[in-house]
């Protein structure tokens, strides 16, 4: 027999390390210490030290048999080499050849919006041509099972993955034969139960949640009533977490900000986590009792499950989203509004949100609170907005209209908190898995004194052409005549006037600046949304004023220039010579532009025989 000690929950190590030890000594009992025989780890696969539980819950894996059989399995998945290239975040591509991208993530049970796309046009052939690429299980793509992140720190947490998506290497997936719903429902209550978790984390020595562990993990049989209830409750859950996320902007469960979104019904966070505490209590009272824990057993695994040894995280896959000022995301929202990207009569009654969706039915292409196709928006453009006060296309006069039509208070200072705070907290919003989308763009003359709000997903070829047409030669023309009517005073001008004149001038100066700058780039410039948002900026990055913002541009502007990304559309539209040049050599960079007859491939080099040949 060997002796144990388990201080892991211990501020004071070194003083529980002794008061621990002088009770052993003495004889007294100490719930750190066990005493297990070295036999009793031959249970758990790989022999672990799983010495701070009972023999009957090492017992398990012998009595129960392993997640892995013949209607069940775990899968590997996707691994690009290179996410910039191949994966985008969802509002920033077009959909055709774009899929859902389960790539772990941080820890959510039972739900998490899966918010990243993969290029998988024509089957995925660019990919597999991409040297370093792994595609792993391909048959698996797109049905419709469970994933959870390969890494956390808080735990093992399995969720949804609706059909139509393609599971990456770190975002494993279970399956079961038929993909029935109840199925996978039940199967997800019972993998997030503290019962599963415990035989998860006895199997392991780092915070790794390797396809091979879960395989092996006990998994109890089901009567039909035991896998309804199970699916009741995880399908409750599912619904629960996603009502949670209605209020996040960048969901595919978005409705109304926080500050709005009781009016659409069915809202009420504090009720919302009572409820799935309770949920998960009795999923996990079910879960012991399918596994056989005795009493015992479970205090053991109420206090042990909390105080787990999983240190071995990803700054990525722990990401999660920062809470978000209601105040800001109202006025996010609005802004939303006024380009036509949200529906503001959900917020009136207007509209009501659609249906819940089921927990495995495809990604939708928009979310619920998004405007739908073919509605009236509630502000026509072309999109690009203004911070001109007095311009019909005001952005900041637009937010002040939206608030009113929703019974909102306006905030004192809108166009101040636009002009100064809205983009570094737009940019943190709309940036996820180490990607930096922003869709509202603000493109300015050198001061900031005055600014073009130009819309991503309306962008095209002929965008900064309007902008100079539309915005930028009136207000030149309307500056031009003011600084002629004060040169035309001469000697009367006032000292206000003066002051006036010398303002306008170098408002001149700059608008001109501003136009000639987007002249320049408008000559080549032809967006594709399929790059996404940092390749289809970076062009523009003189004219962004957020400096860490203009920096990531700046830098990706001259890697495009050096050829790192001869892969994307902008790159051809610049430097077609090179980028058709190296298509030649390069099979999945011509796939990428469409020229795969351009492509050569290499001659096999014939084997030399050594030797006299053989008669």
């Amino acid at each position: 027999m060997s002796v144990f000690l388990r201080l892991l929950s211990e501020s004071d190590k070194a003083q529980a390390l002794t008061t621990a030890c002088n009770h052993l000594r003495q004889g007294k009992v100490d719930l750190r210490s066990f005493e297990v025989g070295a036999e009793s780890f031959d249970a758990v696969p790989g022999k672990p030290f799983a010495y701070w539980v009972s023999d009957a819950t090492r017992n398990v894996f012998h009595q129960i048999p392993a997640f892995d059989g013949p209607d069940r399995t775990t899968k590997q998945g996707l691994a690009t080499a290179d996410d910039f290239r191949f994966v985008r975040i969802w509002w920033e591509v077009s959909g055709a050849g774009w899929f859902g991208f389960a790539k772990g993530g941080a820890f959510s049970p039972f739900y998490a919006d899966i918010y990243l796309s993969v290029n998988w046009s024509k089957e995925g052939v660019e990919l597999s041509t991409f040297a370093g690429s792994v595609i792993r299980n391909p048959n698996y793509y797109f049905r419709s099972g469970l994933t959870w992140p390969l890494r956390s720190q808080l735990g093992f947490g399995m969720r949804t993955m609706p059909a139509g998506c393609i599971f990456g290497h770190k975002g494993p997936s279970a399956f079961i034969e038929n993909d029935d719903p109840d199925e996978l429902l039940a199967l997800l209550a019972l993998t997030n139960s503290r019962a599963f978790s415990l035989l998860v984390s006895l199997q392991m020595a780092f915070g790794s949640y390797e396809v091979g562990v879960i395989q092996k993990t006990p998994l109890p049989s089901l009567t039909a009533g035991q896998q309804q209830k199970l699916a009741r409750l995880a399908r409750r859950a599912w619904s629960l977490k996603r009502t949670a996320d209605s209020i996040t902007e960048t969901s595919h469960a978005f409705v109304l900000p926080d500050a709005l979104r009781a009016r659409a019904g069915n809202y009420d966070l504090p009720a919302i986590e009572m409820e799935l505490g309770l949920i998960k209590a009795e999923i996990d009272t079910i879960a012991f009792d399918l596994y056989g824990f005795a009493e015992a057993d479970r205090e053991v695994v109420n206090g042990l499950v909390e105080d787990s040894d999983i240190t071995d995280a990803d700054e990525e896959d722990e990401e999660v989203d920062a809470d978000v000022p209601s105040t800001d995301a109202l006025l996010s929202w609005a802004v939303g509004v006024a380009f036509g990207r949200f529906d503001w009569r959900l917020a009136t009654g207007e509209r009501a949100a659609p249906p819940e969706p089921n927990p495995f039915d495809p990604l939708p292409t928009t979310s619920p609170g998004m405007l739908p196709d073919g509605t009236e928006p509630f502000h026509s453009h072309t999109g690009i907005l203004v911070d001109d006060q007095g311009h019909q296309h005001d952005l900041v006069h637009l937010v002040e209209e939206v608030l009113g039509r929703v019974n909102m208070p306006v905030p004192d200072d809108v166009r101040r908190w636009l002009q100064r705070d809205f983009f570094a907290f737009h940019l943190q919003c709309y940036s996820k898995s180490r990607r930096k989308a922003p869709i509202y763009w603000p493109l300015s003359t050198a001061s900031g004194s005055y600014t073009l709000w130009v819309y991503y997903p309306s962008l095209n070829s002929q965008t900064l052409y309007t902008s100079i047409n539309d915005f930028i030669e009136p207000k030149l023309k309307q500056v031009g005549d003011d600084v002629a009517a004060l040169r035309n005073k001469g000697t009367a001008r006032s000292r206000d006037d003066e002051k006036q004149f010398e303002l306008l001038q170098a408002f001149e100066l700059e608008m001109i600046e501003l136009r000639d700058t987007l002249l320049n780039i408008a000559q080549n410039y032809d967006p594709n949304h399929d790059d996404g948002v940092q390749i289809t900026a970076a062009p523009l990055w003189p004219l962004f004023s957020h400096k860490p913002w203009q920096k990531v541009l700046k830098e990706t502007w001259a890697k495009l220039e050096k050829g790192d990304y001869d892969w994307a559309h902008l790159a051809m539209n610049y430097w077609p010579d090179r980028v058709r040049e190296k298509c030649k050599t390069d099979k999945s960079l011509a796939i990428a532009h469409g020229l795969e007859e351009l492509y050569i491939e290499p001659k096999v080099k014939s084997k030399k025989t050594h030797g006299r040949a053989k008669k």
